[in-house]
This record gives structure tokens, C-alpha cells and sequence, in this order.
């Protein structure tokens, strides 16, 4: 490649992000909790409404989006006028960091903070910067510390990936107020449906002038494979980032399939229930077994270790017992490993691998 033609600054920064695994050489019945997936997959209606989508497949979808944006308002009583749909909420992220911050911006975020905070902001040219957190919990006196005049956004995911812990509304709130004049705060809600009397942030979109929350069907709706995600706040921001969306963002299988899962909230209930028991049920088992974890409020829970060499070793003996979760540290910390809340074969199959692997020492 000649030496004049080089990338804009801050791709080659970029260590592109790696999902969960799911294969194991030599193992044929996987145990995937690596990916923080649904267990109990799309609801009966979504799986219908793809199928249903095979007999259109020669026609463009629709660009504006409109029948999803009303159902989605519907099911979570917002505006549609203020929402926007993307190919997951990576992709609202990633409009959000091309729309508001660039060469000599910010873009600020928790030191665990979802990766995907940092590769869109060097993607856009702007420079991330990380803020401390506190036993691994979003420290909002930590985030305003780091503010400067150069900070465009400020991302959270609440509950937080990889740890599973959240702050309160009022801590949010807090943070919402005292922000720079110039400063974008961004709610993160891929897990909000797995978290009790929390609307995601829309309140404080509705109340706010610099609050978006974002959102994924990608957990507990079941649909990871399609990559499907929206975004919810003030008009003037999305209207910006309406201008960045193409046409056909999404195609028609997506846009059908989300609107029949969004309508089947009786699923999303018992998949909501069935993870807090069995999330409950694995944070004990791993308490017995002598491994710490926090509180999480997601659908994975984070197991802490004494040391960066025991989680390997850990995750060595899952692995040889057919079973994946995920290591972190490229979140900081490599003491841990985040364990997908499964069904109750699996939580039941990776608590008594990891109990056994504690009594061996």
C-alpha cells in the first residue's frame, strides 16, 4: 500500500472487538455462556413472523421504520416521533460518536465500560477517556471529575456489562444535571429488562435535554442474530441522527420479527422471571463453592477469583468439561469471568464444574 494513503486517525488504535466463543475443537455439545444469550431463544411469534418474511425477500424494506417506532412506543409508552432504529444499539453508538464527537473531542466512559464505548469513539476520530469506578460500580463522582471542555458524551450501561451491577436513578439523575453545557449523556440499557422497577433512562429522556437511552432485542427478546436495537430522546438528536442512517438499515426480516417480539411481552415476562430465579440460584451456588460475585441485576453474573491465574485455570477446566463463559480482561479485569445465566441444566452443569474445580485447589 502506498505511504500516502493512510486511515483516519485513531483506526489503527482500534483492537477490533471479539465476541464469545462458541465452538470447543473436539467437543460436540457446546455449553455456550460466553455471549450473554437468551436460554430460551424468540418467542413462538417471532419465529413465525421470520418465517414469514422468506415470501417478500425481493422488496425493500421500509426506511422510516414507522410500524416498529409505534410498537415499541406502545410497549414502553414513549413518543415514536423520537425514536430510532438501528442494527443493534451498536449502531445507535456508533451514530451517536460520528454526530457529536471528533478530532479533539471526549468521550467519556467507565473503566469496565462496554468495549464497543471505545471503538466508536476512535472510529470517529475523538479521544476516549476512562473514569474510574468504585468495587466495579459506575462512580458518578468519578465521571464528573473527568469531564473537561472537551467531553461530547458520556456512556453507561446500567446494569453494566461485564459486571452486572447498577447505580441508582437518582445517582443518574445527578450526573444528568451537572454535566458540561456541550456533553451528551448516553444510557446503555441492553439489560434493562432484566433489571426490576427500572425504566432503561426514558424518564429522563422525557425530562431531559442531553439523555438518550438505547436499547437491543438482542438479550431478552432472543434475537442476537438478527441485530436489531433502537435509540429514544430528545427530537433534535435523533432527527441528527436520522441524517447518518441509511435508507435500509434494517431489512424486512428484522423490522417483522422485532415488531411480533415486541407484541409477545408475556415471553419477555416468563424469560424475565426464569432469569432472576436462576441467576438468584447460581450467585448461591457460586457463594457456596467459595467464589465471590456481586449482586447482578443482568443476565450473566460475574465470578471474581483470587487471583488472574485461577480464573485461567478456571477457565481451563470449563473448557475441558465442554463448557464456555467469557473471559474479561479486556474489560480490566482479569481476575474474573462473566457467566451467562442459562437454563437450568446449564447454570446447574457449570456450578458444579466450578465447585469441583475449587475442591481440587
Amino acid at each position: 500500500m502506498s505511504s500516502r494513503i493512510h486511515p483516519q486517525p485513531g483506526i489503527l488504535e482500534i483492537a477490533p472487538y471479539q465476541g464469545g466463543e462458541s465452538r470447543l475443537d473436539g467437543v460436540r455439545d457446546v455449553v455456550k455462556l460466553s455471549s450473554n444469550e437468551n436460554p430460551f431463544g424468540a418467542s413462538e411469534k417471532a419465529m413465525e413472523a421470520f418465517r414469514r418474511c422468506a415470501h417478500s425477500l425481493h422488496r425493500y424494506p421500509s426506511s422510516d421504520h414507522a410500524a416498529l417506532r409505534a410498537a415499541i412506543a406502545e410497549a414502553y409508552g414513549l413518543d415514536a416521533g423520537r425514536i430510532i432504529c438501528g442494527a443493534g444499539s451498536d449502531e445507535i453508538i456508533t451514530f451517536l460518536c460520528q454526530a457529536y464527537a471528533g478530532p479533539g473531542d471526549e468521550v467519556l466512559y467507565p473503566e469496565h465500560g462496554f468495549l464497543m464505548y471505545r471503538i466508536s469513539a476512535l472510529a470517529a476520530g475523538a479521544t476516549p477517556v476512562e473514569a474510574p469506578e468504585t468495587r466495579r460500580t459506575v462512580d458518578v463522582d468519578a465521571l464528573l471529575a473527568a469531564c473537561t471542555q472537551r467531553t461530547r458524551l458520556v456512556f453507561i450501561a446500567n446494569p453494566a456489562n461485564p459486571t452486572g451491577t447498577m447505580v441508582p436513578l437518582s445517582e443518574l439523575e445527578r450526573l444528568a444535571d451537572n454535566l458540561p453545557p456541550q456533553a451528551l449523556l448516553v444510557l446503555d440499557g441492553a439489560y434493562v429488562e432484566y433489571a426490576e422497577g427500572y425504566d432503561g433512562g426514558a424518564g429522563l429522556a422525557d425530562s431531559r435535554e442531553n439523555v438518550v437511552m438505547t436499547r437491543t432485542f438482542s438479550k431478552i427478546y432472543g434475537l442476537g442474530g438478527l441485530r436489531i436495537g433502537w435509540g429514544y430522546g430528545p427530537a433534535e438528536v435523533i432527527a441528527v441522527l436520522n441524517r447518518l442512517r441509511g435508507p435500509f438499515n434494517l431489512s424486512t426480516a428484522q423490522i417483522e420479527t422485532a415488531l411480533a417480539a415486541v407484541g409477545d411481552q408475556d415471553h419477555v415476562e416468563r424469560c424475565r422471571s426464569e432469569n432472576a430465579r436462576l441467576r438468584a440460584w447460581l450467585v448461591e451456588a457460586l457463594r457456596e463453592a467459595g467464589v465471590e460475585c456481586d449482586d447482578s441485576q443482568a443476565n450473566f453474573v460475574l465470578a471474581r477469583f483470587a487471583s488472574s491465574d485461577e480464573a485461567a485455570a478456571c477457565d481451563a477446566h470449563l473448557r475441558g468439561e465442554g463448557m464456555i463463559v467469557r473471559r474479561v480482561d479486556g474489560y480490566k479485569l482479569p481476575d474474573c469471568l462473566r457467566i451467562t445465566v442459562g437454563d437450568e441444566p446449564s447454570c446447574r452443569r457449570v456450578a458444579h464444574a466450578i465447585t469441583q474445580f475449587r475442591r481440587q485447589g
